[in-house]
């Protein structure tokens, strides 16, 4: 596999795993967000950055996620993704609005079997524009047709864009309190469910 083809996948993993955490570069956020990060690794000669923000149902499931992702050394790319759950159509692409400016069309690339993700050239437009701005409206369009808009603050992306990234302890603290918080709302359901089953019994 040549050097270019190996940064291109490196760059392509970042970011559809991004978020799920994996060992000793583990890029997790957690749910509630603590908003926009960045962080970095480093594969033989090639240094890989990705600031990112990442929304998640109270469930755990990904809603969407904003990945800047930056390959430095040998091979030199700037990509920015975005993903969204999957069951969309793919000729509409992923709509990224900031503010109330012009919406543009961000095809998607890949889809895998938990996400879609779509891809574009990361530019300093793009980044300068994320950080005038005050938040993000990203749109995907479902399997029946129908638009569904996501909001994502950009409060806090210049400091995470421009500033250093986590340090290790930091993102298994992030990866710890997700699985705190998708734990804690997965027994707030089943709790749920059980006093509507024993209500429904007494109605019977």
């Amino acid at each position: 596999m040549s050097l270019r083809a190996k940064a291109y996948g490196l760059a392509a993993v970042v970011g559809m795993l991004a978020g799920i955490g994996y060992a000793n570069t583990a890029l997790a956020q957690q749910q509630p967000p603590d908003g926009w990060f960045k962080a970095c690794t480093k594969q033989e000669d090639i240094d890989v950055c990705n600031v990112q923000y990442l929304l998640r149902a109270d469930s755990g499931q990904l809603l969407t996620s904003v990945n800047l992702i930056e390959v430095k050394g040998k091979v030199n790319r700037r990509v920015l993704q975005i993903a969204v759950p999957t069951g969309r159509l793919i000729p509409p692409g992923v709509g990224l609005q900031i503010d109330t400016g012009t919406t543009q069309k961000i095809d998607y690339a890949i889809c895998v079997p938990d996400r879609c993700v779509a891809e574009a050239q990361l530019t300093d437009e793009i980044v300068n524009s994320f950080k005038r701005g005050s938040e993000l409206t990203l749109t995907s369009v479902n399997f029946q047709n129908q638009p569904n808009p996501m909001k994502v603050t950009l409060k806090g992306f210049t400091g995470a864009f421009d500033g250093e990234p986590l340090q290790q302890a930091d993102l298994d603290e992030r990866q710890k309190k997700l699985e705190e918080f998708v734990s804690k709302n997965n027994q707030e359901f089943a709790e749920k469910l059980k006093q509507a089953q024993e209500q429904a019994k007494q109605a019977q």
